[in-house]
């Protein structure tokens, strides 16, 4: 909301929910510390913390996921009781997730009715109201679907309306959207923007959850920082500044825009020659992508998901092989080499997927540092491993990378994301390699570990390490890259130097547009 009309109707409006003195405990863990958080009428209230703080874990409780441990809920006035989303749907409470909850062959319609299905007399699915029902409230509040597309074949962007609109047709009044942003081009952020204002005007009330400081200040009417399960402060986002609210989060002071020092560039140390790769659907995901990763440079990927990221990520790796194109590493090509082979000559990765990539979860830190390492000496000598060594060289890698554990005998799951991140590149880049891909790398990531990701990925470049930075974060790329590529639909479909970069022109791009050429 901006305006003095919208922000003295939003200050002066009823309470919808209050949330008081709630608490939550899992086994050795408190994830709510009594928190209390209230929401107006028409109003979006942002929910801003590290990872792990305990955001979503009082949002869920709202939502009917967990039951608090302590303290009250009121909903509309009245104390309640929400035991489970069926109770929270039955209040007027909906929550869009982060990762959409729909099913692909089944059309936006046939989404938005599940176990809700009207039926004919005769028990005969009926979709003829439940369509005309669905195109009002997607007029109404500017959510454009097409109501009979198959959820597969449609973009992110609607897919997310689509749950938006699940909630509205179950006659939801209370929306909470965890990290709604997260899959979106710039474009489609704006457009969601627009459905938000839309809903809120239409006197629904938003929680709004998100790591992204410069969304919360330009959507939310007051924020909410909530630090280790508590909460730190709520302020009018008026009345607040990015850097204050970064503060709030972590505790200290933040360094939010990143200082990168002009440096020239080596000779290349990975090319990319008309790579090809199919997807598991036997899909062509990348068609004849070719460019150059040099030394001391970070090459950023800008793209929406699912235009061919994971296949270059997995192939440059070795664990995806191409149906056509060359991998070269230094001049030497590497293409039917063995993942092995190629961490040996000098390719580390951040994954996309930290817990599916990039960590055993149930083993501890000193087993996770040797992955990768365990045929190198002096990691293990001729009658076995050199576990002495292989601790002490945990140790200072956790020291040298600010991995917070107890003990690198803990096991890498009770480590937060981004600690557990840390660990990630504390082993990659120790290693020395000639090429880092990382993938996403503060996904998920709070805004003092992004700062530490990121000084880390300069200072290997300051080294001589050439990088391919592959993330969503559009951001993250414009203020990293030495060089940009837009990849979208498998191709390479614009490069750009990072000086020159216009971020509408490349928010364009990722979306399949152009640029009107005079």
């Amino acid at each position: 909301m901006t305006g003095v009309t919208a922000e003295t109707r939003v200050a002066s409006a009823e309470v919808v929910v209050r949330i008081d003195e709630v608490s939550k405990f899992f086994p050795g863990v408190v994830a709510n510390d009594k928190v209390s958080i209230d929401l107006r009428r028409g109003e979006i209230h942002a929910l801003l913390g590290e990872n792990g703080a305990g955001k979503t874990t009082i949002m869920n409780v709202l939502y009917g996921l967990y039951e608090p441990d302590a303290g009250s809920l009121e909903v509309q006035g009245q104390q309640v009781r929400i035991a489970s989303p069926k109770a929270a749907l039955h209040l007027g409470i909906g929550m869009v997730h982060q990762h959409f909850m729909l099913i692909p062959k089944f059309s936006i319609v046939e989404n938005v009715v599940l176990g809700h299905e009207p039926t004919t007399k005769t028990g005969a699915l009926d979709l003829t109201e439940a369509r005309s029902r669905l195109m009002d409230l997607s007029q109404k509040f500017g959510l454009t679907v097409d109501p009979d597309r198959l959820v597969e074949d449609t973009s992110v962007g609607m897919q997310q309306r689509t749950e938006i609109l699940k909630t509205l047709y179950l006659g939801a009044s209370i929306l909470i959207l965890d990290e709604p942003t997260a899959v979106l081009a710039p474009q489609e952020v704006g457009d969601l923007f627009a459905t938000i204002r839309s809903l809120t005007e239409g006197g629904l009330s938003i929680f709004f959850i998100s790591h992204k400081l410069e969304e919360v200040m330009e959507i939310s009417d007051r924020v909410t920082v909530i630090r280790g399960g508590r909460v730190v402060d709520t302020v009018d986002t008026a009345a607040t500044t990015k850097e204050e609210l970064a503060k709030l989060m972590v505790g200290r002071e933040v360094v939010l825009q990143v200082d990168k020092e002009a440096q020239e560039s080596g000779a290349p140390v990975l090319s990319v020659e008309g790579l090809c790769v199919k997807d598991h659907r036997g899909l062509m995901a990348l068609n004849g992508v070719s460019f150059e990763v040099r030394a001391g440079e970070i090459l950023g990927i800008a793209g929406v998901d699912g235009n061919g990221q994971i296949e270059l990520e997995e192939a440059i790796i070795g664990l995806h092989r191409p149906s056509a194109g060359r991998l070269l590493l230094d001049g030497e090509d590497i293409t039917r080499r063995a993942v092995k082979s190629r961490i040996e000559k000098g390719i580390g990765l951040v994954p996309q997927d930290r817990h599916k990539r990039g960590l055993i979860l149930d083993f501890d830190l000193t087993e996770n540092v040797l992955l990768g390492n365990q045929w190198r000496s002096p990691f293990t000598k001729p009658l076995g491993l050199d576990r002495e060594y292989i601790r002490r060289y945990t140790i200072d890698g956790v020291r040298e990378f600010a991995v917070k554990t107890p003990s690198v005998d803990s096991a890498a799951s009770t480590l937060s994301g981004g600690n557990q991140q840390k660990l990630i590149l504390a082993r990659e880049l120790r290693r020395g390699p000639r090429v880092l891909v990382a993938s996403q790398p503060t996904r998920g990531l709070d805004v003092g570990a992004i700062e530490f990701v990121h000084r880390q990925l300069l200072a290997f470049r300051a080294k001589g390490v050439g990088i391919l930075l592959i993330s969503y974060e559009l951001e993250e790329v414009l203020s990293l890259s030495d060089r940009i590529l837009v990849l979208y639909e498998g191709q390479v479909v614009m490069e750009v130097e990072g000086t020159a970069a216009v971020r509408e022109e490349i928010g364009l791009a990722m979306t399949g547009g152009r640029r009107d050429e005079h």
